[in-house]
């Protein structure tokens, strides 16, 4: 226990300072795709992922508290295997995102996936220094795994453009973390996190893409309304 506790700490911290030793990432490259895409609707305005800071510093919070306090318990050991695998390949996604847009896609599910194995495998206990950051990085990825699978999709020509992509991701989107956020009642931060994302679209659509905006905007609410009626029972 003690040693994976220890690794999760680890992983958390490389996971963190990964961006430092990449080329910057500020969303994939026109030139990544055989359709290029430019500005896509579904993509948040470039001010959302300024809650990375939060998630990665919430992370590194978390995983030193467990190996230092928690090493030895049962219900934080059952978060680690999810959490190592998320944060061993979120390492490294940063520089697979600017390599390949499949890859990159393939791979930030593969984060997604692990992330909400923790979630659900975190306990009530503790919860400002493990479920809660969980919750927020899995929020995140939740919504950031949809845009990823709509510029693979739309910038191979797969079925219909990013508009198209968009009204259909964005609702799918919606299910999947309604779907979380009511059966992880105690985690409002994962509300929060997918609404922040959505907020961003509606801001980055403007009135350009007026269709858009109204579907992010009402997606949003609703992840909203979800995340203080979660707020609200785990009080």
């Amino acid at each position: 226990m003690k040693a994976m506790a220890w690794i999760t700490a680890l992983l958390a911290i490389t996971f963190a300072i990964s961006p430092f030793f990449a080329n910057p990432f500020t969303g994939f490259r026109a030139d990544q795709l055989p359709i290029p895409q430019v500005d896509p609707p579904i993509q948040p305005a470039g001010y959302a992922f300024s809650i990375w800071g939060v998630i990665y510093l919430w992370l590194i919070v978390s995983g030193l508290y467990g190996a230092i306090k928690r090493a030895d318990d049962p219900a934080w050991q059952a978060t680690r295997p999810w959490l190592i695998v998320s944060l061993l390949v979120g390492t490294f996604w940063i520089g697979i995102a600017n390599a390949s847009v499949f890859w990159a896609t393939v791979t930030i599910w593969i984060m997604l996936a692990t992330a909400l194995g923790a979630l659900i495998a975190s306990p009530a206990s503790d919860r400002w220094l493990l479920r809660a950051p969980i919750g927020l990085y899995a929020g995140w990825l939740s919504a950031a795994s949809f845009v990823a699978l709509s510029a693979t999709l739309a910038g191979n020509g797969v079925f219909t453009d990013s508009y198209g992509w968009a009204l259909i991701l964005i609702p799918a989107a919606l299910v999947l973390a309604a779907v979380v956020q009511l059966t992880q009642k105690s985690a409002p931060e994962y509300g929060i996190a997918v609404a922040w994302a959505l907020v961003a679209i509606t801001v980055a659509n403007g009135s350009a893409v007026l269709t858009v905006t109204l579907l992010a905007a009402a997606a949003a609410a609703m992840m909203a309304a979800l995340a203080i009626r979660s707020a609200t029972l785990s009080a």
